[in-house]
């Protein structure tokens, strides 16, 4: 599998990463919920797989992502050699606070539900749900709290992982992250992080493009889930969805496979952030990964419409 350096931090991660979130349960988000001993079983499956990177955050299902890779790292003895772990600083999911003493009580939370004493990448998350983001952006906020983690040797990369780009693009600009990562919003239905994707690459900065299924219904077909970006959505908006399953269709290839390679083709990004729910997802994603795209396919699928408006614009954010 291809691997790809993490800025200039002398990390390497290979160019799938796989999606914990899920592994939480996660309903309200999702739309089906995920019990331990599955989740248990896939966490293993990763670690005895190919891809050596996986993301989550201490929030994924209000800790119990966190707790249950902690559950299989620690009956293995450790992380498996050249592992590389991506966390995420969380505001208080009660009262929104996400000042620098949150930040830090935040990767103490993550570091005792993992059983580490440090992890390889670290992001600030979702600061656009946050009760006030300049207790977030200020002199002495939470992220110069996440800078000063890294020179503590808590973190090898620090990052941004988020959605909205209007406050995204802003901070990438003024903050010296070494990654980021960005969700629904580099798909075959949405180009929005397009601009995103091109001042990190001016900057060296690496990308982690994270939901290139759309929120699953790009994996799991229109005829199985009726929401796109965790948003329940109606006829119209399935349209491009549709007329993406036809080409496929068309072409025998599964709309899956054009969905990730479509993100894994782009030179900007680093790595391809890819949710996994249950074990048989981890080798679904590397056949899909390696299957064979017929020229045709890509040049019709050219053809299919996409948006550049914030997919979640009008979305209910839930954090379960």
């Amino acid at each position: 599998m291809k691997r790809h350096p993490i800025g200039q931090t002398g990390l390497e991660v290979t160019e799938i990463c796989f999606g914990t979130a899920p592994l939480g349960g996660m309903p309200d988000t999702y739309g089906y919920n995920v019990d331990e001993a599955t989740a248990l079983a896939t966490i293993r499956a990763i670690f005895d797989g190919p891809v050596t990177f996986m993301d989550t955050s201490r929030n994924y299902g209000f800790g119990r992502s966190e707790e249950r890779i902690g559950s299989v790292i620690r009956e293995r003895g450790g992380l498996p050699p050249g592992f590389v772990l991506s966390t995420k600083l969380d505001r208080d999911m009660g009262t929104g606070r996400f000042d620098a003493g949150r930040a830090r009580q935040s990767l103490e939370e993550s570091l005792l539900a993992l059983g580490l004493d440090r992890v390889h990448i670290l992001h600030l998350h979702d600061p656009e749900h946050s009760a006030d983001l300049d207790e977030i952006t200020r002199p002495g906020g939470a992220l110069d709290e996440l800078i000063r983690m890294k020179e503590e040797g808590l973190a090898t990369a620090v990052g941004l992982a988020m959605g909205r780009l209007d406050i995204m693009l802003p901070m990438v600009r003024d903050w010296p992250f070494d990654v980021l990562l960005n969700h629904n919003r580099f798909t075959l239905l949405n180009r929005s992080a397009s601009d995103l994707f091109d001042l990190a690459s001016e900057r060296g900065v690496a990308v982690l493009n994270a939901a290139p299924y759309a929120g699953g219904v790009l994996a799991k077909g229109s005829s199985a889930v009726s929401r796109i970006t965790y948003q329940e959505i109606d006829e119209i908006r399935l349209t491009p969805v549709r007329q993406v399953e036809a080409v496929c269709k068309k072409h025998a290839v599964a709309p899956g496979a054009v969905a990730i390679q479509f993100s894994l083709n782009d030179p900007r990004i680093t790595s391809t952030v890819v949710g996994v729910s249950k074990p048989e997802r981890v080798a679904q994603t590397l056949d899909w990964a390696t299957a064979t795209v017929p020229d045709q396919a890509w040049a019709e699928l050219g053809e299919v419409g996409y948006s550049v408006n914030d997919p979640e614009a009008e979305r209910i954010y839930k954090p379960g």
